[in-house]
């Protein structure tokens, strides 16, 4: 099993035709998704490397059925009406790689996608990778490295830094650790599968064994994660750096979503939580790699 994506999951592409739609299609083929069509308005009829084009999300679903996931590419101000058509469709999961959508629109997919019983990634996100079975989104850049930074193991990743997810995937399969899937939850303050949903899926999921999880200053999801644990809900091994310990209040770290403001949000809180509920969490992020191989031999 994986999360989120595997080799039979349907997916859609909207904003195929576009150049950053284009490229991260080619890459997600060329990894193994079942990529099965493209929707770009106006420009349905045409094919994008081998893939049908449609104008909208609804008739791509009249003529092939069921999709599974839809992966959007379009600009900021477009993406909570293309989420809102995938999720007025039925696509149980849309992954909104946009960054710099506006909050308020971000409330209203967060609304709809909860009436539907759906769930989106994002935004802001470089997407989910379960290794060897498939790709939305962007991690990776191409499928040939892909293949080659990431092999298949039994540790989870989720992070809120989109370019960290690659590189502690990256580092710990350097170091050996193979991996099963890695997530990155998006950078922005409101998301809409946060750090505890990601690691309560990988609590379910059979083939994680470890959970690696790359946190920052700001907000309350890794003070969640430590609240799981603390409760029971999750029981794997949870291996953890936290980014931003020089921040100071008011100050943002890297993403919309990590600012510490007044005494919510800061570094040491978010340690001393995880480190309370049973946690390891690391000093310096180089130390990740050991850290999980420890645990990983028990």
């Amino acid at each position: 099993m994986a999360i989120l994506v595997d080799e039979t999951t349907r997916v859609l592409v909207q904003g195929i035709t576009g150049r950053e739609g284009r490229a991260r299609a080619r890459l997600m083929r060329e990894y193994g998704t079942t990529l099965v069509a493209g929707c770009t308005p106006g420009r349905g009829g045409e094919v994008v490397d081998g893939v049908p084009v449609y104008d909208t999300v609804a008739e791509a679903v009249e003529a092939h059925g069921r999709f599974d996931a839809a992966v959007v590419y379009v600009p900021a101000p477009l993406v909570k009406d293309a989420a809102l058509e995938a999720i007025a469709a039925g696509i149980g999961l849309t992954v909104l790689v946009g960054d710099r959508v506006p909050v308020w629109d971000v409330m209203e997919i967060a609304r709809a996608a909860r009436q539907a019983g759906t769930t989106f990634l994002g935004p802001n996100t470089l997407g989910v990778l379960s290794v060897d079975r498939g790709v939305l989104g962007m991690i990776g850049g191409r499928a040939e490295s892909a293949r080659a930074w990431f092999t298949r193991g039994r540790v989870g990743v989720a992070s809120r830094s989109g370019g960290m997810t690659s590189s502690t995937g990256y580092y710990l399969c350097r170091e050996g650790i193979g991996l099963s899937t890695l997530v990155h939850v998006g950078g922005e303050s409101i998301v809409g599968l946060p750090l505890p949903e990601v690691v309560t899926r990988f609590e379910a999921d059979p083939d994680t064994d470890v959970i690696a999880m790359f946190g920052e200053i700001g907000g309350s999801q890794e003070e969640r994660v430590a609240g799981l644990i603390s409760a029971g809900a999750v029981t794997k091994p949870v291996v953890a750096y936290i980014g931003g310990r020089a921040a100071t209040s008011g100050v943002r770290f890297s993403h919309a979503g990590a600012i510490v403001e007044g005494g919510r949000g800061t570094h040491e809180g978010k340690v001393a939580a995880l480190r309370a509920a049973g946690a390891t969490v690391v000093e310096t992020f180089d130390q990740l790699p050991a850290a999980v191989a420890r645990v990983l031999e028990g």
